[in-house]
């Protein structure tokens, strides 16, 4: 009743259409668009990175492999077997692929050529939990999210740091640091354009926070953002959040409210990032599947 008495007032004073325009403006996903099914063929499809001609490349960690999308003919390729088991990803500024890995829970570089380099394993002395997921800051700097999940590969079944954190390497890769301890999970992170906010989801906890950062990568400010947790995440031209969990793939303005859904129809919705050459393309991994989905909005990256 009361929604029927505030559109008749709205009516009255002729503001119907411009209420309801403000609230369409808001959504990210372009009119009638839906996600389109690329391919099932995966077993766990998580960690997407968009290279710089809008191709995406993802991991297929159950088979161990990292996966190429190319966007011109929309073929699948394999870019690399013995990926180190490769979780999230993300490609620095010369364009090699750093990716969590946790065969080894290592931090690496993957160059075009498939060289790998390993830039951290280790906190104190002591072997990191398993790195999960990361971004690259403007600096060359990156942060990587560390929390524990038991891999079946793994010969040891306790965590071995003292608690599941955010880490940041810095830009000459010399020092990794704790920036982020009081965390039940860490998992999904990114970063603004400008360096100036992280966003790191608790998945554990079911919440997202935002972090100022400092110049010397160390973060401060913690809030909380939403009360909604995410395996991956990304960001648009708008400085709207992405999301994704059971849910598929939520989208948060930089208020934490939300503003949009994208029904996907799997168990689980892992990760997510914009891809092809405008970069106005949603590439969604989620189970043994990708999607894509046409979008109002460019990537921010």
């Amino acid at each position: 009743m009361k929604t029927f008495l505030l559109i008749t007032f709205l009516t009255g004073l002729g503001l119907t259409t411009s209420c309801t325009q403000v609230a369409k403006d808001k959504r990210v996903v372009a009119d009638g668009a839906q996600p389109v099914l690329l391919s099932n063929d995966f077993a766990f499809t998580e960690g997407p990175a968009t290279d710089n001609e809008g191709n995406v490349y993802f991991t297929d960690q159950p088979n161990n492999r990292i996966i190429k999308w190319t966007e011109a003919d929309g073929t699948f390729s394999v870019f690399m077997d013995s990926s180190h088991r490769s979780n999230g990803m993300y490609f620095d500024r010369e364009w090699n692929l750093v990716s969590c890995a946790d065969l080894h829970n290592q931090l690496i570089s993957i160059n075009k050529n498939g060289e790998l380099t390993v830039l951290a394993e280790g906190y104190n002395g002591v072997p990191l939990n398993g790195p999960n997921d990361l971004w690259i800051d403007n600096k060359g700097g990156i942060y990587l999210s560390d929390p524990y999940y038991q891999r079946p590969w793994w010969e040891h079944d306790q965590m071995p740091q003292d608690a599941q954190c955010v880490y940041y390497l810095n830009p000459e890769r010399t020092q990794l640091i704790r920036v982020a301890d009081k965390l039940q999970a860490p998992n999904g992170i990114i970063g603004t354009p400008d360096n100036t906010l992280l966003y790191v989801s608790d998945i554990a906890a079911g919440k997202t926070y935002s972090y100022q950062i400092q110049a010397d990568g160390s973060l401060s400010n913690r809030k909380l953002l939403f009360e909604k947790g995410s395996d991956g995440m990304t960001l648009d031209q708008r400085g709207n959040i992405y999301i994704t969990n059971a849910d598929g793939v939520s989208v948060f303005n930089k208020e934490g409210q939300q503003i949009d859904q994208i029904p996907i129809p799997e168990d689980w919705t892992a990760n997510v990032t914009f891809g092809g050459k405008e970069r106005n393309k949603l590439f969604i991994t989620a189970s043994k599947s990708v999607y894509l989905v046409d979008m109002k909005v460019k990537g921010a990256y």
